[in-house]
């Protein structure tokens, strides 16, 4: 989990905002889901009395394990009102809290996502790309001007307001975000794998590590694939730190100069060297209207977005599947084992109880990894874990390679129960999800090793083990069981 070093409470905070609110219910209709992220489930809503269409953001707060996931709820929803008059940052309306949910309503885009709405269109071109990043860059630039380190752009977070050619491209989901004073240095690991900058990884980063992540966007937008990639997250990290940027391939000899100028000033290890946001928005790219061409690119780079979306989706609902069922049924076993491990019923867990209780269960943990285990726990850092604490970093060590939860993924989108995961059951769970329009044939064709249109357990197992970095619903919180050490000398450990 992240961790803050002003330390917090231990006991479990019961509200997270600081004043009573109306029912939620007395002034909207909740309607159909549109979408689901980590912790929250959004719907559609309208106003009851002036029958506007808002977007509803519900967090249930079963799913807030400790003090410091109230409070990240509390940024966010600050964090909204802070930017909230900026055109190009989706709009708070209000915030509603009863005993089971917050609700934050805000202004529903119904336009879709960044590279959906690319890969729909067709035509695409570096002249559109440039007016992409300007809007992209310019949520940046406003956030880091208001104190704010975004923390986790990546595509999924811009979605467009309405389905029209000229819609407006949006910047949602602040839940990472965090204010920030000038020189003031962060060292929790938070982010998506593909669009983390390395000092986030050398854990000692400030606000330049946005304009990293808005590179790789836009060097994902230019060519189709990610500029760092690896099998596994370890692998991709060791990339970012130490891999060449490739401008050789195709589509790269036929795209301009400028771009792969301002790529390589965006995409500089070094953060103090890196270009400013500011810096970004006077680029000759962006701001001149001959230097970013206007001829089409080719075909390749947009069925290889095509892939590079799909894939994400598919990954990003078994795991949502997988977090549903953790929460729920695994809590259990977690509780008992809370309570065994803590041997003089304190209510807290020292290192000691902790080594002592993960032998006692056969654990194989070697000290390193456990004390790793407890820094990453002790959110409060006082030494020893209570037992939200305790929770939030357990399920966080159920990774989603374990079989039982590939199966549960599997048999929820193997409706019928064939043993097979179909074209018809993947658009299904798709509607389920509030995914819009994927494109499943290529998801199917990139996974169905066997060539017989359909996905049995063996190739589903292969495509969530290969390359988990691929989860683009997925966000790294802190305890990254990440050695940069190892990953430095090469050794590819696989953990996620």
């Amino acid at each position: 989990m992240k961790k803050h070093s002003s330390g917090s409470s231990s006991k479990i905070a019961s509200a997270v905002l600081p004043y009573q609110t109306p029912r939620l219910r007395d002034h909207y209709n909740l309607g159909r889901k549109l979408g689901q992220g980590q912790f929250g489930t959004t719907y559609h809503c309208t106003e009851k009395a002036t029958g506007i269409e808002y977007a509803c953001k519900s967090i249930p707060k079963r799913k807030l394990l400790c003090r410091e996931d109230y409070d990240d709820v509390w940024r966010e929803i600050q964090i909204m009102h802070h930017l909230s008059e900026h055109p190009h940052v989706v709009r708070i309306k209000g915030t509603y809290e009863d005993n089971v949910f917050v609700h934050l309503v805000m202004e529903l885009c119904a336009g879709g996502e960044l590279f959906d709405r690319i890969v729909q269109k067709g035509h695409y071109s570096e002249k559109k790309a440039a007016h992409l990043m300007k809007t992209i860059v310019g949520v940046v630039e406003a956030c880091h001007s208001l104190g704010v380190m975004h923390r986790d752009l990546k595509p999924e977070n811009f979605l467009f307001d309405t389905p029209d050619e000229d819609a407006k491209l949006k910047a949602t989901d602040f839940g990472l975000s965090v204010f920030f004073k000038p020189g003031q240095y962060l060292s929790d690991v938070v982010g998506s794998p593909y669009y983390v900058a390395p000092e986030v990884l050398h854990k000692y980063y400030g606000h330049e590590s946005d304009v990293w992540s808005a590179g790789v966007i836009l060097y994902i937008l230019l060519c189709g694939v990610p500029p760092f990639w690896a099998e596994t997250d370890n692998g991709i990290f060791r990339q970012i730190l130490k891999g060449k940027i490739d401008f050789e391939s195709e589509p790269w000899p036929n795209i301009s100069d400028s771009a792969k100028d301002l790529i390589g000033k965006m995409l500089d290890r070094d953060p103090r060297r890196r270009i400013s946001a500011h810096e970004v928005l006077c680029h000759p790219w962006i701001v001149d209207d001959t230097v970013a061409p206007d001829k089409p690119l080719g075909s390749a780079v947009l069925s290889r977005l095509k892939q590079f979306c799909a894939m994400n989706k598919l990954k990003k609902m078994a795991l949502r599947v997988i977090a549903e069922r953790l929460s729920e049924e695994e809590i259990g076993g977690l509780r008992q084992l809370f309570k065994m491990i803590d041997t003089d019923n304190s209510g807290t867990i020292t290192f000691e109880e902790l080594k002592q209780g993960l032998k006692r269960v056969g654990s194989e943990l070697m000290e390193s990894e456990i004390k790793a285990l407890m820094n990453a726990a002790d959110i409060d850092n006082n030494g020893t874990i209570d037992y939200g604490e305790f929770l939030a970093a357990t399920l966080h060590m159920n990774k989603m390679e374990r079989e039982e939860n590939l199966l549960a993924a599997f048999s929820f989108f193997d409706k019928d129960g064939s043993g097979y995961i179909t074209v018809d059951e993947l658009q299904q769970a798709c509607k389920d999800f509030g995914l819009g329009d994927v494109h499943l044939e290529d998801i199917i064709s990139e996974i169905d090793i066997d060539n017989d249109g359909r996905i049995d357990y063996g190739e589903f197992a292969t495509m969530m083990r290969k390359g988990n970095a691929g989860v683009g619903g997925r966000t790294m919180r802190g305890n990254l069981n990440f050695n940069l050490a190892d990953t430095l000398q090469g050794k590819d450990t696989g953990k996620e």
